[in-house]
């Protein structure tokens, strides 16, 4: 859940540390944050299977 927390955490703050000037900036930002948050909830799934 830790693991969960701080994924969001970063999430929220890769756009405005990215600070993108163009909207192809933000989408690889909001991609990478994306791609961040379905390894965690994997780990986590896995976790609760376990």
């Amino acid at each position: 859940m830790k693991k969960l927390a701080a994924a969001l955490f970063v999430v929220a703050l890769v756009p405005t540390l990215a600070a993108c000037n163009t909207v192809k900036g933000v989408g690889k930002d909001v991609q990478a944050g994306g791609e961040v948050v379905e390894e965690v909830a994997k780990e986590v799934e896995t976790e609760i299977k376990n």
